[in-house]
């Protein structure tokens, strides 16, 4: 069995060959036992020396391919670029950073031998700061409301998958993506095992808040509709306390007379009411947006360097 390792990367030339090295000798640990291995990187644009020291790796191992991008354009690029690139019967996702142990590899492969399509690698959060273990466990409770999709606390990138799996994730054309719920979208048997969180080898993270604030809201927007449907009730209970707030003026100015309107009354409703409608603008903009960068049709990334065959996102 082949097995392809897609491992992408930025800025990533402090630790790129001490992963090789690490996933080098999980290679030769397997290929006794009938496995067979290449390894598919994927250069986001870094800026450093990432794609001249993945031009080194070819040179000295066949088994090395890669694909280096015309400028960044994200992680979920770089995974679809990978997993288009990866002619293995299982893909192993995993990071360049160490933060995935390789080590794992073997274990995967055993199950996947057991059957699994998916064999799900998820982390601990032994380490994290108190804020962001609370933070994620109420943003994957929340989530989980409202997608139609089920998203698990600390389960990444970090899987196998088996060859159906990948054709499935690659048979979905769409722009904005969401691989972690791409991955659960499609289903297929899958199973989880848990291990301890690692620290990154070198370098800094290009993960921000903003960055992952942008990351929670695709994933809450990519799979269902229900904030539009949200805007439409929250629209209709307006209308409600609309009705019976005039219902209860017009009774008061039936019983007491008319009297002078409250002025806090009037632009506390007018500015509540400004916020929601901007409110829900917003949303329907951020379906809108999706829309039109879906019919735009444009590629999902432009290859400047390669050592493998052209793809469509290839340029001309």
């Amino acid at each position: 069995m082949l097995i392809s390792i897609v491992a992408p990367c930025y800025n990533e030339e402090d630790v790129l060959d001490r992963f090789h090295e690490a996933v080098q000798r999980v290679a030769d640990e397997l290929l006794p036992l009938g496995h067979d291995m290449e390894f598919v990187y994927v250069d986001d644009g870094s800026r450093d020396r990432t794609l001249a020291l993945l031009e080194g790796l070819a040179a000295r191992d066949a088994r090395v391919r890669y694909v280096s991008f015309s400028r960044n354009f994200g992680k979920e690029a770089a995974l679809l670029a990978g997993l288009r690139h990866a002619s293995g019967d299982s893909v192993v996702v995993m990071d360049a950073d160490l933060q995935h142990p390789p080590e794992l590899i073997a274990r995967m492969v055993r199950l996947r031998e057991q059957g699994h399509d998916q064999v799900i690698a998820r982390r601990t959060r032994t380490g994290d700061r108190f804020t962001r273990t609370l933070t994620a466990r109420l943003y994957y409770r929340l989530v989980n409301r409202l997608i139609d999709v089920e998203l698990r606390d600390g389960v990444g990138d970090f899987r196998l998958l088996s060859r159906r799996v990948v054709d499935a994730v690659l048979a979905l054309t769409e722009y904005n993506r969401f691989s972690k719920g791409l991955f659960a979208w499609v289903g297929f048997p899958s199973t989880t095992f848990e291990y301890e969180n690692a620290a990154r080898e070198a370098g800094r993270s290009s993960w921000n808040l903003r960055g992952l604030l942008n990351y929670g809201l695709d994933g809450v927007l990519s799979f269902n509709n229900r904030p539009l449907r949200a805007a439409l009730w929250l629209g209709m209970g307006l209308l409600l306390c609309a009705g019976l707030y005039t219902a209860w003026i017009v009774g008061a100015a039936l019983v007491h007379g008319v009297q002078t309107p409250g002025y806090v009354t009037i632009i506390t409703a007018v500015t509540a009411l400004a916020g929601v409608q901007m409110v829900m603008l917003g949303v329907i903009g951020e379906y809108t947006g999706r829309i039109y960068y879906e019919v735009k049709g444009r590629p999902h990334f432009l290859v400047k360097a390669t050592n493998v065959e052209r793809t469509k996102d290839l340029i001309p």
